[in-house]
This record gives C-alpha cells, sequence and structure tokens, in this order.
C-alpha cells in the first residue's frame, strides 16, 4: 500500500496520465476532498462521471470525458497549492485561468468551488489547482 503527502496532487496525475494514454477510466484511493474537487470538474464538463466503491480499500473511479478526435478535454492540470506551501486568495484576488476558458478549484469554508462560484459568493479560500 503506498501513501501520499498530497492526495490531490496524486488524483491530478492520475487524471493526466489516464488522459495522456487515451483511457477511459482512472480509479485513485478516496478521500473527501478529492471527491469534492471531482464534483466541482464535473459541474464545469472536465470529467464525465466519478463513483466511490466503498470495501477493503475505498476508491473513487474517474471516467474521462474526450472531444472530437479523441483530445482529451482537460488540456492542462496544474496544482497551485502544496501541504508544504499553501496558497490562500481572497475574494478580489481569484486568478482568472487563461482568459477565462479554465478554472481554478478553490476550497472555501463553504466547501469546495470553481473560482466563478467563489466569486459570486464573495469568497476566497486556500487555491488547489488550476484546470484549462
Amino acid at each position: 500500500m503506498s501513501t501520499t503527502n498530497d492526495p490531490v496532487a496524486d488524483l491530478i496525475t492520475r487524471i493526466r496520465n489516464a488522459g495522456a494514454a487515451r483511457l477511459e477510466r482512472c480509479d485513485a484511493p478516496l478521500s473527501k476532498v478529492k471527491v469534492a474537487v471531482l464534483a466541482v470538474l464535473k459541474r464545469e464538463g472536465y470529467i464525465d462521471d466519478f463513483r466511490v466503491s466503498e470495501g477493503d480499500k475505498p476508491f473513487v473511479t474517474v471516467w474521462l470525458k474526450y472531444a472530437r478526435g479523441r483530445d482529451h478535454v482537460i488540456e492542462g492540470i496544474r496544482r497551485r497549492s502544496s501541504p508544504g506551501c499553501r496558497r490562500y486568495v481572497p475574494a478580489r484576488s481569484i486568478p482568472i485561468v487563461r482568459d477565462g476558458l479554465g478554472i481554478s478549484v478553490i476550497s472555501t469554508s463553504q466547501g469546495v468551488l470553481s473560482d466563478r462560484e467563489a466569486r459570486r459568493k464573495n469568497i476566497g479560500g486556500e487555491l488547489l489547482l488550476d484546470v484549462w
């Protein structure tokens, strides 16, 4: 069994690698923050679906989304905050990713939100990752 100090970085690496290999889905060990991040990615249209599987070793399965020509919908995904260097932003300083063509995922006091949702609610938080 392998453990990781940064479960979000592990998740985005699994998604990035599965997309590069043109896989239909990928699996990752289960955590609450991963489920929250995946819910944002699904709402914003970057993944098709995800499902939580309970058992001896609970995990989450992510179904990737592809555009015409079998190109992965996620062109890039980058971790912004890490356990060793947290990045917090107020609502007015939330970065705009690729001139609005991408999103930032932010952990706020009201849950994990996309940058658009956080701006609309006027709340800041920890900047987790950027997706475009």
